[in-house]
């Protein structure tokens, strides 16, 4: 048999001839019926040109531009083209030397190689931008200004929420599993909702073929625009945040460290969120970013910690309405259960001092409520993980207790729509096993039922909950972006759907609320009054204990402040802590009020201009830590774009 009519080498020969026939089809195609490649390769003057999108703006609930886009220029190299240029000049103008030239050059040179584009100098200054102007001939063809869109922030506020964005990193671009879209020199969200919301709001770029003369100058389109791509815009944002109800709080907490969040409990939209003390986040953007990042990030008084979300507390008393709907909801107490209080609790082994002497004060759900009696929700709480129907605490009782807080939307992260949020700590039978080697019992824990003990919240946990308690068992995942416009994703679908917690009952729920507007009615958060509404609040005051010295030290206590209102049909709940400054009736209480009263009547009446005047001139952060700060003087060097009413 000839070796021709081998099997084996028939098929190889078939092999070689069907690659020989696609790679002859594939030439034919490109060379004769595709013309798009075959033109750029004849055409050696032809400039490749990225468009970049412009980034989606960012529009408060009554579509108010919070943050938009202004033009700064990058001057960019391409290596292989840098030839007799006055290169003393140019370092003249950049306010750099010789060295640092040469360094740039060859760090362009090792990240893209000696004939792409690499930044040379980012986002230059107006005056810089100017000079190089009128000059650019002198630099040509190596050197090259293009536009670059920078955020602008008209009302300079809502830095911990809108984020920032930044140049892409060299260890990113090596992650292609979440970056293979983005080329060295881009800009991407590093945090806030530039940061969860990167996707719609980046768009995406274009390119632009442009022929150049023998001096490498544009000339105009290559082919007429044959071969261009356009540029598609971002996708803009509309949130529920109200930008004015924003900027007072960021004033009433100035001196202050602290949080508010407010949230509409219909919705779930968050319509304010402040971080104290805050900074204008047009620090962070343009030719002195950098800098003024790395300020903020040392300063004393943490302006870049994002305290609604990240930062974790006792709640204090503003904890009881939670363990009276546990204890309504197991049939250990009713609305009518009254307690003994002579001014301590003596149901554990010694006993539980508290403020309050005055006989009748605990003689019901809604005057405990009203009058904080820390005795009466020591007493509920042990009645509650104690039930026999449990088996008592270390069988089911505390994991129930902890069951309901978890369902509360304690002790984890409750999915809000910017990163970095908390977790908070809600003690279990685990917990309590590890740490007392299962030598424990209700007496232990006993704190808990007055918001301190091991018990961590933040203070979005806190508002939600408020959001919990007015709509009498449910609530929606708080979030800032309310739509997107033209979306075609399903990124919000989360954020529509409504969550039913822990199946307690009407009856008590409105015991509770009843007991929540006396508080603000005739008890310890009277303060908070709002003439013509209804409002459902309870005060805290969150010791304090820090190390100093490597003992454990009391600190002054944190106040705060929970409510919602109006108390029928709640339209806010609000969460107010101010840190290191006493009972939360003090400073807490008045902020929220103030803020209620803005966002439900658009202004804050004549009458309480005082109170208004008093809170924005109070300072409660250490004068120490104050006097090493640096966070007023830079917020006073920023570039502020006010918007014009």
């Amino acid at each position: 048999m000839s070796v021709f009519n081998q099997p084996r080498k028939r098929v190889i020969q078939m092999i070689i001839l069907g690659m020989v026939i696609l790679i002859i089809t594939r030439l034919f195609f490109l060379q004769i019926v595709e013309k798009k490649y075959a033109k750029l390769a004849d055409a050696n003057a032809v400039l490749r040109k990225v468009i970049y999108p412009s980034r989606g703006i960012i529009y408060d609930r009554q579509n108010r531009s919070i943050l938009g886009n202004d033009v700064l220029y990058d001057l960019v190299v391409t290596p292989a083209s840098v030839k007799n240029i006055d290169t003393a000049y140019l370092c003249n103008i950049l306010k750099i030397d010789t060295e640092e030239f040469r360094k740039r050059i060859i760090t362009a040179i090792v990240k893209n190689g000696r004939v792409r584009q690499s930044v040379f100098a980012p986002l230059l200054a107006p005056e810089v931008f100017g000079q190089l102007q009128e000059s650019m001939y002198l630099f040509s063809p190596g050197f090259e200004l293009v536009p670059r869109q920078i955020r602008s922030y008209p009302y300079a506020a809502a830095a911990n929420i809108l984020g920032y964005i930044a140049e892409i990193s060299p260890a990113m671009l090596k992650d292609t599993a979440n970056y293979s879209s983005y080329n060295s020199g881009d800009y991407l969200g590093f945090t806030g909702l530039e940061k969860t919301y990167e996707s719609v709001l980046m768009g995406q770029r274009g390119i632009q073929y442009l022929i150049k003369d023998n001096l490498n100058r544009p000339q105009g389109s290559y082919e007429n625009g044959e071969f261009d791509s356009a540029a598609i815009a971002g996708k803009n944002l509309r949130l529920s945040l109200d930008v004015e109800l924003q900027v007072l709080g960021e004033k009433l907490m100035k001196g202050k460290s602290g949080s508010i969040v407010a949230i509409d409990p219909q919705t779930g939209g968050i319509l304010a969120m402040v971080s104290g003390p805050s900074f204008d986040p047009n620090l962070l953007t343009g030719p002195y970013r950098s800098a003024n990042f790395s300020k903020l990030y040392t300063d004393t008084t943490k302006p870049l910690f994002n305290r609604a979300i990240q930062a974790t507390y006792p709640p204090g008393s503003t904890f009881k309405p939670m363990i009276a709907l546990v204890g309504l909801d197991e049939g250990v107490i009713t609305p009518s259960f009254g307690y003994p209080c002579g001014g301590a609790y003596y149901g554990c082994s010694r006993p539980i001092k508290c403020e309050h002497h005055d006989a009748g004060h605990a003689a019901n759900l809604r005057l405990a409520l009203s009058h904080s009696c820390n005795s009466y929700f020591s007493h509920v709480y042990r009645l509650s993980v104690d039930a026999g129907k449990f088996g008592g605490i270390k069988v089911g009782g505390m994991q129930k207790w902890a069951d309901y807080m978890n369902s509360f939307g304690f002790g984890h992260k409750i999915g809000i729509d910017i990163p970095s949020e908390g977790r908070g700590l809600v003690p279990d039978k685990k917990y309590y096993d590890a740490r007392y080697k299962g030598s424990w019992n209700s007496c232990t824990s006993v704190f808990l039922g007055i918001g301190q003990g091991e018990l961590l919240l933040t203070p979005l946990q806190m508002a939600n909950a408020m959001c919990i308690v007015a709509n009498r068992g449910s609530f929606y995942i708080p979030h800032f972006v309310a739509s997107i416009d033209n979306d075609n994703t399903h990124l919000l679908d989360k954020y529509k759907e409504k969550h039913d917690v822990a199946h307690i009952s009407d009856t008590a729920y409105s015991a509770v609320i009843h007991g929540m507007t006396d508080v603000v009615e005739s008890g310890t958060g009277r303060i908070a009054q709002i003439e013509g509404i209804t409002i459902g609040g309870k005060t805290g005051t969150a010791e304090n204990y820090g190390i100093v010295n490597g003992v454990r030290t009391k600190l002054k206590n944190h106040a705060v402040f929970v409510a919602f209102a109006p108390a029928e049909k709640a339209r806010i709940a609000i969460a107010v802590i101010v840190e290191n400054s006493g009972f939360g009736a003090k400073y807490a209480a008045p902020i929220a009020s103030l803020m209620m009263e803005k966002y439900l009547k658009d202004s804050i009446s004549t009458k309480r201009q005082p109170l208004l005047k008093t809170v924005m001139e109070t300072v409660t952060i250490d004068a120490a830590m104050l006097a090493k700060s640096h966070l007023d003087s830079l917020n006073n060097n920023a570039v502020i774009k006010k918007k014009t009413p």
